[in-house]
């Protein structure tokens, strides 16, 4: 008979309650105590190395120095060979109702459960020194800790991937890092070997749309979607098992950036998304995305004219709807970067009883690969026994030893079945919450092949670039045509085209014109170089099927959230002599909306209104830019005005916000300021305040008329349409 456990026993929501405090007691502050050594001796003197006399040689025995210099040498793990690039912050997920018609998770079916997160965003492709504005793929792993265990959640802010099979994860990854002879270029795919290797792989077609869309250029970690990617299972308690694809829905919107503005961004700030996730969770206002799932039944598994297993597809919402079940808030910082941001170790094979895998082949190497990185990254086998990546519940096992081993294991057996200890630590039934695999069948034979159901490569991304906006595909075949342009070897340009072709001969031809050449006419079936050394090309052809869905409003960010400003940031231009009212009247207005506002003048030190009063501004042309902020207003006052004129920072920095279609508002008296920029004389004779909402511009005399529009115009956050039109040289 197995032995009543000694542990406390704590309650669910306690428990889900208690990661931060478990936490707690891992952290060390220094505020007021006297130095020791890592194993607790106070140091006397930790200025000076142990020497024989005052200018003789340095001493073996100086263990302090010794401790010191070893630890400095080992500080560095080696950084993760993707998603190098991270930030992290702690937040609480809350299920909104009971989903045990669908899966026996504990922590989505109860309402009333807390689950502490840590959720990680990253870049793929640069290292951690690279910038955060690389057109790249951004990572969105949530690590749940839930009173079943730990459940990762590792995904993407795209819905695909490039690849179908995971053995070909090295070869992708190869191939957009940095070319190997030279190391260059850092964080970017516009070059030879990633366009070379893409341009053979058709199955990269819908994935190369997003990843050249302004999905891949997002506005902050905070504006953006996050996806699953693959097809997971629901298995409830009865063990009926559904189909699932996991959404993140952000309740700001999804925003992006544009592209020549991230370049700017990379040089001004080369950490932007991250200090924008800080500052958010700092100020208070919490990120927060609702967690969605598109639900399959079993039985409806081949309905689909794509195959549900194949990662470079998605569901289209018109033809699954997602339903938000939850909620995720994130609340509050690392204490260190190190410790929780780079030492948490996610694996898509963290799943507790209830969610299950699907044989989707990217995610079934996923499995393996995971596991093996963080061996080697964090030092061995008990990366688990680091606080971050610890379950708020007690890990009893067999699992011995091992370098770093943190837990001091009591009794004689490590091993079971036993009898010395009673067999404990026991296998847990699946009523007490075991986890028990879905029972699928498998009747198949060993084979090194793809199903067919897995070779339509371009209906999917057709329907990506069909289902944007004007703007949205103008800037993906700019993207494209920058990419492309970068890459030096005219064979891999005229196979991308032959690709592009396949999606969209518009698209193609667009891309084709600015690069001067021809698309080639390459069959189907040669576009495809990724087959077996003995498989016939017909065997493997791509096909192109026309797919019963024109468009999706999904797709597009045109139709995102646009009903708010919180956390936008303002910048309110100004010098000596600004009319007061004119700016605290709109300031106000921002602020009470949620927007953040920072007063910008051309230098720091305070500044003088016309009434007198002393205001701090709160940045300088000298470093601040228009890239970092969502929108621009010009209060009026006379001496403010002049100056702003006569400041080419000031006039560049009104050019700028327009080159990249943002909104920007001017006191009736700051006229002046506008009529001296590029923009101003390219506006229509006719403007009018009803070209307000097209142009994003308003000038206005009465306050409470400017403010409240102005506030209306930076929730639709850009204004696309006037990009081609309106192109000016800032």
């Amino acid at each position: 008979m197995a032995k009543k456990s000694s542990e406390k026993k704590v309650a669910p929501v306690q428990q889900e309650n208690e990661k931060a405090a478990k936490l707690e007691s891992f952290v060390a502050d220094s505020t007021g105590e006297l130095m020791t050594t890592n194993h607790g001796v106070k140091i006397n003197d930790d200025q000076n190395s142990l020497k024989a006399g005052e200018r003789g040689a340095t001493l073996l025995e100086d263990f302090i120095l010794r401790e010191k210099i070893t630890h400095f040498d080992h500080e560095r793990i080696p950084e993760r060979i993707v998603h190098a690039r991270g930030s992290a912050a702690h937040g609480v997920f809350k299920v909104y109702e009971d989903m045990s018609e669908l899966t026996r998770a504990a922590f989505l079916c109860d309402p009333g459960a807390e689950t502490p997160v840590f959720v990680r965003f990253s870049t793929v492709a640069g290292s951690r020194g690279s910038t955060d504005l690389a057109r790249d793929v951004r990572g969105f792993a949530v690590k749940f800790y839930t009173q079943e265990g730990n459940f990762d959640l590792v995904g993407n802010n795209m819905p695909v991937f490039f690849i179908q099979d995971a053995v070909k994860f090295p070869d992708l990854i190869h191939a957009v890092k940095p070319e190997p002879d030279n190391e260059m270029p850092q964080a970017a795919s516009a070059h030879d070997t990633f366009w070379d290797f893409i341009s053979q792989m058709p199955e990269s077609a819908h994935m190369i749309m997003w990843a050249m869309s302004d999905r891949a250029l997002p506005r902050s970690y905070r504006m953006m979607e996050g996806f699953g990617v693959h097809t997971f299972r629901f298995v409830n308690a009865k063990g009926v098992s559904s189909f699932v694809k996991f959404h993140w829905k952000p309740l700001l919107g999804v925003h992006a950036v544009a592209w020549d503005e991230a370049q700017n961004i990379s040089g001004k700030d080369p950490d932007y998304h991250r200090r924008d996730l800080w500052d958010a969770i700092e100020a208070g206002a919490f990120p927060e995305w609702e967690l969605g799932v598109q639900i399959v039944p079993e039985e409806d598994e081949f309905k689909f004219e794509f195959d549900l297993l194949d990662p470079t597809k998605l569901i289209p919402e018109e033809l699954v709807p997602v339903q938000r079940i939850g909620k995720m808030t994130l609340n509050r910082n690392p204490d260190n970067f190190f410790a929780e941001t780079e030492q948490v170790a996610f694996h898509v094979g963290h799943v507790v009883p209830g969610i299950d895998f699907t044989n989707d082949p990217l995610l079934q190497g996923r499995l393996f690969s995971y596991t093996d990185t963080q061996l080697i990254r964090l030092g061995g086998p008990n990366f688990h026994e680091i606080p971050i990546n610890r379950p708020v519940v007690p890990v009893h096992n067999n699992q011995r030893d091992g370098h770093m081993r943190q837990t001091i294991n009591r009794g004689k057996t490590s091993y079971g079945p036993n009898g010395i200890a009673a067999n404990d630590p026991q296998q847990a039934k699946a009523a007490d919450g075991g986890f028990v695999s879905y029972n699928e069948r498998i009747d198949a034979r060993k084979i090194r092949a793809r199903s067919r159901s897995f070779f339509d490569h371009f209906s999917q991304a057709r329907l990506f670039f069909n289902s944007q906006s004007d703007p949205e595909k103008n800037h993906i075949i700019d993207a494209l045509s920058f990419e492309l342009g970068k890459v030096k070897a005219v064979e891999i340009r005229e196979r991308m085209l032959a690709v592009l072709a396949q999606i969209d001969k518009g698209l193609a031809g667009e891309i084709a014109f600015a690069l001067g050449l021809h698309i080639p006419k390459i069959p189907l079936e040669e576009l495809n170089n990724s087959i077996p050394a003995d498989g016939d090309r017909a065997d493997y052809a791509s096909t192109n099927p026309e797919g019963s869905l024109a468009k999706s409003e999904a797709l597009s960010m045109a139709g995102t959230i646009k009903d708010n400003i919180k956390t936008r940031k303002i910048a309110i231009l100004a010098a000596d002599g600004v009319d007061e009212k004119s700016l605290s009247k709109v300031k106000d207005t921002l602020v009470a909306e949620g927007a953040v506002v920072h007063i910008i003048a051309p230098k720091l030190g305070e500044i003088t209104s016309k009434g007198d009063k002393k205001i701090v501004p709160d940045e300088s042309f000298l470093t601040a830019a228009s890239v970092l902020y969502d929108a621009v207003y010009v209060p009026g006052g006379g001496n403010s005005v002049a100056t702003l004129e006569a400041e080419a920072n000031a006039v560049h920095f009104l050019n700028e916000a327009f080159k990249h279609c943002k909104a920007i508002a001017a006191d009736d008296e700051a006229i002046q300021v506008l009529e001296s920029t590029y923009f101003f004389k390219k506006l229509p004779a006719d403007y009018a305040k009803e070209t307000v909402l097209r142009e994003g511009i308003i000038v206005s005399a009465d306050f409470n008329e400017l403010a409240s529009t102005f506030v209306e115009m930076i929730a639709l956050h850009r204004f696309w349409e006037r990009e081609n039109p309106r192109k000016i040289p800032a």
